[in-house]
């Protein structure tokens, strides 16, 4: 590198959000004012611009202010570049040290660090000797300081502080120590809205449409408005599907507090990533919910559902469209909409679904499977209403047919389980005893060896095959306390629609996993058969049940 008589200085200040802790010396305006009082003792250097970066870490140089930087000099607009000391320009003792060493000096660009007597035109100095050492500390700094700042936000976690910029839609920040979130009654009906839709099966396009129907202010402006200060993000100003979905996944408006839910590789690449679910720290009922346990686990069960039902252009979601499939090659029915006139009627729509895989391709990879609506649907109110009437009529019969369908251990059954567990149980406390006393005996000498290692040996393949059995009757009666609580919550449900006069989305969300719909026989007028899968009793994807119709198989002309 060779020495100048004019240079054209680019300055470059930073701060970091953990620097403003250090105080004013640290600030973006005394780093200006000392960096540019330096080049005016110098003679015949002149400062072409300031890059600045306030509020970005050291440890990458993905900075505006920097890149910046960087652009100009490889321009030629500078030949300088003034720092104040080497952990302003940056904390990779690696990445630092290349510019430095290798790209400066190839564009004939002088660096100076102020506080740290670094100057590239004087490499045979002693503190240019030291820099490795200094850049090292650097990292080191910002290594430590991130391993506390990961402490801190851990044991914050742990005891439920809400630790976000701003509470989420619907909440404010509280003014406690743990900043516990408050509702906000101007925004809280809105979001208690948004879940009492989705629960009678609104899509989240559709609640969107609703709320910017109503000229409801989304959350980014209603944030905004609230600093009093205008948006500053490009945005509609309009409520889209996104943020609805967002908001209904979103446990906080149950009471809960995720944390620990994001981190980053390592200090220096700063891309987040989702941690796995069981390092989330998860503290529930931390403040007071928006909605209720109740309304917020069923939205969640709509929104696992298999159904994600189109809307019609009449703004509205049919009931079973999204939940029926083809029997033969497992693709969802497709709604097809034809239109006819006649004289009397005039121009009128006929809805009906199709295999939606035979629509996009044609016979030759499967055949139409055609249903009229209004046939489909009559026959699921049908069945729906039949289970009703039985579960009235006479629930214990009902309870014991939906036990018997979900395979589960009867009564007499987990009666004699329980007794072969205490009777188990028993046995192995008796064991523990027996292997502990027998070990005593060897190591006292009371008992050869060979004969208490056969002993040993005994007790302890005994001892193991007790403690499987032990597992299994638990595990069974796990399953069978399981099963009844199944079938007691399909029960609840049902017996909502004894007198149901028609079929709705919210119904059939409810009580409906998905329908198998098989193809219409070649003989005219024989059975077609057609599998609904109810939540909660059906073994899914295991094998099919016809209609729950006094019939059994219902009669279906082409």
């Amino acid at each position: 590198m060779t020495k100048q008589s004019i240079y054209s200085v680019g300055i470059y200040v930073r701060l970091s959000l953990e620097d403003e802790r250090a105080g004013e010396s640290l600030s973006i305006e005394n780093q200006k004012k000392m960096l540019t009082e330096y080049v005016g003792r110098q003679h015949g250097w002149n400062v072409f611009d300031i890059y600045v970066d306030d509020g970005y870490s050291g440890t990458t140089f993905e900075r505006p202010g920097v890149q910046r930087l960087f652009d100009d000099a490889k321009m030629g607009k500078i030949n300088l570049i003034l720092v104040k000391d080497l952990s302003r320009f940056g904390r990779n003792y690696i990445e630092v040290g290349q510019y430095i060493d290798y790209i400066f000096p190839s564009y004939n660009i002088r660096f100076i660090a102020v506080s740290d007597n670094i100057d590239t035109l004087e490499r045979d100095s002693t503190a240019f000797e030291m820099m490795p050492i200094v850049n090292l500390f650097n990292e080191w700094h910002t290594a430590s300081t991130s391993k506390k700042v990961r402490a801190t936000m851990q044991a914050n976690a742990k005891r439920g502080k809400y630790t976000a910029s701003f509470a989420s839609y619907g909440y404010l920040v509280g003014t406690d120590e743990n900043r516990t979130p408050v509702i906000d009654e101007n925004t809280a009906p809105n979001v208690r809205r948004m879940f009492e839709m989705r629960a009678k099966g609104a899509s989240s396009p559709q609640i969107a449409k609703a709320l910017n129907a109503d000229k409801v202010i989304t959350p980014s402006d209603y944030m905004y408005q609230r600093l009093g200060k205008p948006n500053p993000y490009p945005t509609t100003h309009l409520w889209s599907a996104g943020m609805v979905r967002d908001i209904l996944h979103n446990p906080i408006y149950v009471g809960t507090i995720v944390g620990q839910k994001h981190t980053t590789v390592l200090y220096k690449n700063h891309k987040k990533y989702v941690r796995d679910q069981s390092e989330w720290m998860v503290k529930e009922n931390a403040f007071e919910g928006i909605v209720s346990q109740e309304l917020w686990d069923k939205v969640q069960e709509v929104n696992n559902s298999n159904s994600h039902g189109k809307v019609t252009r009449s703004g509205e979601i049919l009931p079973i469209c999204g939940l029926m499939y083809c029997s033969d090659c497992g693709s969802k029915l497709k709604k097809c909409t034809t239109y006819h006139t006649s004289k009397k009627r005039g121009r009128y729509s006929v809805v009906s679904y199709s295999c939606n895989y035979y629509a996009n391709h044609g016979k030759s990879v499967c055949t139409s499977h055609h249903i009229m609506r209004e046939l489909i649907e009559s026959l699921v109110l049908a069945d729906i209403r039949a289970r009703a009437k039985l579960v009235v009529e006479d629930e214990d019969t009902a309870r014991q047919m939906y036990l018997q369908q979900k395979n589960s251990l009867y009564e007499k059954q987990n009666a004699d389980n329980m007794k072969l567990l205490i009777t188990a149980e028993n046995r192995i406390k008796e064991l523990d005893t027996i292997i502990i006393r027998t070990y005593e005996e060897r190591m006292l000498g009371r008992l050869p060896e060979e004969l208490s290692t056969k002993m040993l040996e005994k007790y302890l393949a005994e001892h193991k095959e007790l403690v499987a059995q032990v597992d299994e009757i638990k595990n069974s009666e796990q399953q069978f306390n399981k099963e009844t609580h199944d079938v007691a919550m399909f029960i609840q449900r049902l017996k909502k629609y004894v007198d149901v006069q028609e079929l709705t989305r919210e119904m059939c969300l409810e009580l409906i996993e998905y329908i198998v719909v098989y193809e219409r026989p070649e003989k005219y007028g024989a059975p077609r058969k057609i599998d609904i899968y109810y939540k909660f009793i059906d073994n899914h994807l295991v094998d099919g049940r016809n209609l729950y119709l006094p019939q059994n198989n219902v009669k279906i002309n082409k």
